[in-house]
């Protein structure tokens, strides 16, 4: 194993956990005990995967090989050395390249929350950190770099060959920004699942134990039905269906689908995925009982393009529009709190009965 110099500073900002002497050591255990990890991290949508990659071992298989040659290069070593250009790091010489040694590194694969234009087209926005191993002013590996990516790896050279290099103290957009903050809970959420000391002068992102198991209660389904429904769903009825449900989540596995008869007790709008900005205003005043409820948006402004416009009106009544999941060409609308979006969206991936921010 081996690492070239670089000529640039360290990554070492002793405040900050993007820093070396936090990547370091989940790097240790990843060579030494457990290459693979896929777990939850508290705030990051669906599971975190950790992997430690080695060139040109993990890329020695009938697809690999297919791939980069489709990249016009002859091995992975000749993609490691593009890979090395683009990061200012000493490429390798066919000397080297000879000895086959290996050289390794770690991709760190989550989602976060899509910005408003990406929300057009998706609902979760995938975040790739490739981070390299080096030497900066020292024969000792001390440093790093990282290549990020916010596009899927189909093809998993060509992801690598496309992803750039990433400037952590300045991002290129806004959904690159949220990558990086997202990036901080990540690294957290490895330390505290690998139970790796963080540095006392880490300012960490939350002060909250991020991959702790949170047993599912019944409770836990009486605040997620009391919330989505703002309180309209009380009394008997609330210890029914909170029961019902809780039932449900007990007796099946997790590919189970509930359906969401229990919304025909809550002030809600089933919609197609089309619809104007006519039907919004009719059944959002509705819900708010407004029968006046109107809102600002652009001529020939239609379905989900209509969303940044009806949140902003909403919000001077410290609402939000959200949607329960449908997994059809459906929407299923409801009213939130704003200050109780972040507990709905906790529950609903507790429960099973998920919800989906607009």
């Amino acid at each position: 194993m081996s690492f070239f110099s670089n000529i640039f500073g360290r990554n070492n900002d002793p405040k900050s956990i993007i820093s070396f002497d936090v990547i370091d050591p989940i790097y240790s255990y990843l060579y030494n005990q457990q290459s693979s990890l896929e777990f939850k991290v508290k705030g990051i949508q669906e599971d975190v995967m950790v992997n430690l990659f080695f060139v040109p071992g993990s890329f020695d298989h009938e697809e690999g090989i297919e791939e980069i040659k489709k990249a016009s290069f002859n091995n992975a070593y000749e993609v490691l050395n593009e890979l090395y250009k683009k990061m200012n790091i000493g490429t390798l010489s066919e000397e080297q390249i000879q000895e086959g040694l290996e050289y390794d590194f770690i991709h760190i694969q989550f989602y976060s929350e899509p910005t408003p234009e990406e929300k057009k087209f998706f609902k979760r926005s995938i975040k790739n950190f490739v981070i390299f191993f080096c030497c900066t002013n020292s024969l000792e590996i001390n440093d790093f770099k990282i290549l990020y990516s916010g596009r899927h790896f189909f093809d998993y050279t060509k992801g690598l060959l496309e992803s750039e290099l990433l400037d952590i103290n300045d991002p290129k957009n806004e959904s690159e920004a949220i990558g990086i903050r997202d990036f901080k809970l990540v690294l957290q959420g490895i330390c505290q699942y690998l139970n790796i000391e963080i540095p006392e002068t880490v300012e960490l992102p939350s002060q909250e134990n991020l991959v702790g198991t949170e047993e599912v209660t019944l409770e836990m389904f009486k605040e997620y039905l009391q919330l989505v429904s703002r309180g309209e769903i009380e009394g008997e009825l609330l210890e029914s269906q909170s029961q019902e449900l809780f039932e449900k989540r007990e007796q099946n596995d997790d590919e189970f689908d509930y359906n969401f008869d229990f919304f025909e007790g809550i002030n809600s709008w089933h919609s197609d995925w089309k619809f104007d900005p006519e039907d919004a205003e009719y059944f959002i005043g509705e819900m708010l009982g407004e029968e006046d409820f109107t809102f600002e948006y652009p001529e020939e402004t239609y379905s989900h393009d209509l969303f940044p416009y009806i949140q902003s009106e909403l919000e001077k009544r410290n609402l939000e529009l959200m949607t329960c999941e449908t997994y059809g060409d459906s929407y299923l609308f409801f009213l939130a709190n704003k200050n109780e979006v972040n507990r709905i969206l906790e529950l609903s991936e507790l429960t099973k009965l998920e919800v989906v921010k607009l």
